[in-house]
């Protein structure tokens, strides 16, 4: 098995368990995009509707479900009752091949600032060979909106060689009573009005909760403001350094990481959170390691039991 092969086995079985990270996709799966050829069939869609209810989000999400299932006519019928931008790009790809590119050429010119029309034009390019161009697509979609779930797949995009999407911080205490019994929407609301009250746990949960949907710079100023509450909390340092990491130059994570082993050097969160970060860029080896270290730390705890499910993929895997 590839060492790829093997970091893709390693998140597909544990990044739910441990960080609620989503590792599926069809391009960042590839070892080097422009290498690739196009897949027969239609076109990726990415589409967002973050923690959205009202009807047009539900009638989205449902088309987006048609077209994944490959009934792009009737998804196509449900984007074109809507005339927002993300039904637009719907729509589009729902018509491929017939005028797709050009539609979201269009959609991309009149939206100068999404990074979703420019995404969903760089996939529409790759699949019609336009490698370069769609390079060049996907960059800008990085660029745009860094905040989103478009720019944080274009990175995917961008870096194959990285594990899909961006590594979840974990806490090491317990979430807010009753948080469980809450609809999304009401989660995310409750641990906004926390983070807004004060206290760096719950800055961290908040944190938390923004990198699970996509926005990694909001994450990352709620993990800061933690540690200017707390700067001695392992966990809000931690967080804040798990908030830097980039696709583009991860080591700004590992070098805000890195020394909180000196600072900390029995607190379980900086080893574990150490080989969450190594597993990213696929260095396996060493993320082993540290695992195997944050697990002997105190193996009954949430953590201790969470490396372990890592370390037991890693076996899996034939690395350790």
């Amino acid at each position: 098995m590839t060492p790829r092969g093997r970091v893709s086995l390693i998140v597909a079985l544990v990044a739910l368990v441990v960080s609620g990270a989503v590792v599926a996709g069809v391009l960042a799966t590839r070892s080097s995009v422009p290498s690739v050829k196009p897949l027969k069939g239609q076109p990726t869609l990415a589409l967002d509707l973050g923690v959205r209810t009202d009807p047009e989000a539900r009638a989205l999400r449902r088309a987006s479900q048609l077209y994944k299932a490959g009934k792009a006519k009737q998804a196509g019928e449900i984007f074109g009752r809507y005339d927002s931008l993300d039904a637009e790009v719907g729509a589009a790809l729902a018509e491929w091949p017939a005028g797709t590119v050009e539609r979201l050429r269009t959609l991309a010119a009149t939206h100068p600032h999404s990074s979703l029309a420019a995404l969903n034009l760089g996939v529409a390019l790759y699949w019609s060979r336009q490698d370069a161009a769609a390079l060049v697509a996907w960059r800008a979609a990085a660029r745009l909106q860094p905040d989103t779930y478009y720019a944080v797949h274009a990175a995917d995009l961008l870096h194959p060689r990285f594990v899909p999407r961006l590594p979840v911080f974990v806490p090491s205490f317990p979430e807010p009573r009753g948080l469980g019994g809450l609809s999304p929407p009401q989660q995310l609301a409750l641990l906004r009005r926390r983070a807004a009250a004060g206290g760096a746990h719950a800055k961290i949960l908040y944190g938390v909760a923004l990198q699970r949907l996509y926005h990694p710079i909001s994450a990352e100023r709620q993990f800061a403001a933690a540690v200017r509450e707390a700067p001695n909390d392992p966990d809000a340092r931690v967080a804040a350094a798990v908030g830097l990491f980039d696709k583009a130059d991860p080591s700004r994570a590992f070098s805000r990481l890195g020394p909180l082993v000196r600072v900390f050097p029995h607190a379980q969160t900086v080893r574990f959170h150490l080989g969450v970060l190594l597993l990213w860029i696929d260095q396996l080896d060493q993320a082993r390691k540290e695992l195997q270290q944050a697990h002997d730390e105190d193996p009954g705890s949430p953590l201790g039991k969470q490396a372990s499910v890592y370390l037991g993929a890693l076996r899996m895997a034939g690395t350790g």
